[in-house]
């Protein structure tokens, strides 16, 4: 064959093409395993964060040790099942996942939550105390947020706002995130970002709309 001929080139690049996405799917393959199981060891990180465990060397081991049960609740917040949660979305239309957790003798309960920031999803999980009505510790993450700003929903010094502040008024979700310095509810508010103004909104928005679908639980 003329290897100088544009059917050359073409028949090669071809050859070349079909050649790389075989070996792209069979590493992308091989390691999907893998892949999959980080992502849940992120995740249980996440919820252990809301409890205020930090820094564990197993996130499974350590998970199983604090989380007893992850159920799911429907709509009405009824159990629909004591073991599944850890597989239902936050954003699900008819399933809510629920944490039940037991940290020093004492039950907590751990809530996910997710919306939209300034410029990508946010998302993470609310810790409550047995009462369901007290936050125990929070987490909270984020896509692309800007650094220094909307980012900075993920430090601590943002959520170490969060523990020992209500949930619920009259029966009504009022956790939220006021704008800085303008907090007229104390027991219920935290300040926003300076210079984060809409990550600050989605953060309230978030809280707001997830925890009053589990409005029914936390009232019970």
């Amino acid at each position: 064959m003329n290897t100088n001929s544009n059917s050359y080139t073409v028949i090669y690049a071809a050859v070349m093409v079909v050649v790389v996405a075989f070996l792209l799917a069979f590493v992308a393959s091989s390691l999907k395993e893998q892949q999959d199981k980080n992502v849940e060891l992120d995740k249980m990180k996440q919820i252990l964060c809301a409890l205020n465990i930090t820094d564990v060397e197993d996130a499974e081991e350590a998970f199983n040790q604090y989380v007893k049960e992850d159920q799911i609740l429907d709509l009405n917040c009824n159990v629909k099942s004591h073991n599944g949660g850890f597989k239902v979305s936050s954003k699900s239309a008819d399933e809510l996942p629920l944490y039940v957790c037991n940290v020093k003798g004492e039950t907590k309960y751990v809530v996910p939550v997710s919306g939209a920031g300034l410029w990508g999803p946010i998302w993470g999980y609310v810790g409550l105390n047995e009462d369901k009505n007290t936050v125990y510790g929070v987490y909270f993450s984020h896509e692309g947020e800007t650094p220094g700003l909307g980012a900075e929903i993920a430090t601590e010094k943002f959520q170490g706002q969060f523990p020992g502040k209500k949930v619920l008024e009259n029966g009504n979700v009022a956790l939220g995130v006021e704008k800085n310095g303008k907090v007229t509810k104390p027991e219920f508010q935290v300040d926003g970002i300076s210079g984060g103004t809409i990550t600050s909104k989605g953060v309230d928005a978030m809280l707001k709309g997830c925890l009053t679908r589990y409005k029914n639980f936390l009232n019970k």
